[in-house]
């Protein structure tokens, strides 16, 4: 495993620069969009089929028939909608939400949100239907397309569902945390956060909400009382690179046991952050490829999406299964990822193939977590957020 001893600098350094000029427009740091929603262009090298349109009624129209539980629904950042799949079939119908909508978090209550460029999209899940579209506080320029798009991006819902907190990305600036009351639907606070809040996370007691700055290496404890706001720098690789830097956290995960959060660098590196004290610690990994989505399974292991290489020395797109001792599993995905989430029973990874940057593929991979069994299911076009109804 090559270990990164504060890689970016040296790595850019040695690259020449109409090739950086390329890798500055993707994960590292911000650059113009290409006119197309998703932004860059896919690899032709990833031979995933593009998915038919769903099938079921048109985007907005009543659906045929209640939604099943265990009904996946994803994101479409290339397109306005989000997409219904059934995990067995593939999708069964979509619905209107926005531009480029990023993020999805399911209630228990029929009701699922998602981040758009365009606000927050409320959807009824049973129904598939758009309930509104509620407008963000944040000024953040002319709804857009692609990686750097102003708008929503992550999102959580509190654990009574009374309130949805999602990171705002202002292109160019730092970002803020906007609280929704969803009974209301009406934005009731805002607090600063860091540069493009990838992803956001609630305490287990409600008390506090967490922005995970991916531009400021950082992740801003807002508590949900208040607003008031504490930031703590996540860089267990340091932060020379600046926005050019390959090596900064994108999403993370709360463990219930002790409400730390768990944010996985590079396949290498994992930050436990006490948010409390602001104490970081780092433990080992193993899957040693460049590292994006993350959930908790119900018996708190912790499954982490790898993205694939961004040096010669990296291995490629996979999943890796964490016990809760720090053993690890890593199964190989062939083609990049993006997001994931579980089945219920704990026993079904379902990782989104939409990934941020180019090699997106429209679909969603089930993996057995007891085999590491692998199989593709078309469904959405570019799914990044994803959540298990």
């Amino acid at each position: 495993m090559t270990i990164r001893h504060r890689r970016s600098l040296p790595v850019l350094l040695a690259i020449t620069a109409p090739v950086l000029a390329v890798l500055l427009t993707a994960c590292a740091g911000p650059a113009a969009d290409d006119g197309r929603a998703g932004g860059p262009a896919r690899s032709a090298s990833v031979a995933a089929p593009t998915a038919p349109p769903a099938t079921g009624p048109p985007a907005g129209a009543p659906a045929a028939s209640p939604t099943a539980a265990g009904t996946l629904l994803v994101a479409d950042f290339d397109a306005d909608t989000v997409t219904f799949v059934d995990p067995q079939h593939g999708a069964i119908g979509s619905v209107r939400v926005g531009r480029a909508p990023y993020a999805v978090a399911a209630g228990v209550d029929g009701r699922a949100w998602v981040s758009t460029a365009e606000g927050v999209a409320e959807v009824d899940t049973r129904a598939r239907t758009l309930n509104r579209l509620i407008p963000l506080r944040t000024a953040t320029g002319p709804a857009g397309a692609g990686e750097y798009r102003g708008g929503g991006m992550g999102l959580a819902l509190s654990p009574d569902g009374g309130r949805l907190y999602v990171g705002v990305n202002v292109p160019g600036k730092n970002g803020t945390l906007e609280v929704i009351d969803t009974a209301t639907g009406r934005v009731t606070g805002v607090a600063p956060v860091g540069r493009r809040p990838f992803d956001v996370d609630v305490s287990p007691d409600g008390r506090e909400a967490y922005a995970t700055g991916h531009d400021s290496f950082d992740v801003t404890v807002v508590a949900a009382d208040t607003l008031a706001t504490r930031r703590i720098e996540v860089a267990p690789y340091g932060t020379e690179g600046g926005l050019g830097s390959w090596l900064k956290p994108h999403y993370a995960a709360v463990r219930p046991g002790d409400g730390k959060l768990l944010l996985p660098f590079e396949g290498e590196r994992l930050a436990v952050v006490d948010p409390h004290t602001g104490q970081v610690s780092v433990e080992p990994m193993t899957a040693n490829t460049h590292q994006h989505g993350t959930t908790l399974a119900p018996d708190g292991r912790l499954l982490v999406v790898g993205s694939g290489p961004i040096t010669k020395d990296d291995r490629g797109p996979s999943l890796t299964v964490r016990n809760p001792d720090g053993s690890e599993r890593v199964y190989p995905l062939g083609v990049p990822h993006e997001n994931v989430a579980i089945s219920a029973d704990g026993r079904t990874a379902y990782v989104t193939g939409g990934f941020t940057r180019d090699g997106s593929w429209d679909g969603i991979t089930l993996v057995d977590l007891d085999s590491g069994a692998t199989h593709r299911l078309e469904a959405g076009h570019r799914p990044l957020g994803i959540a298990v109804l």
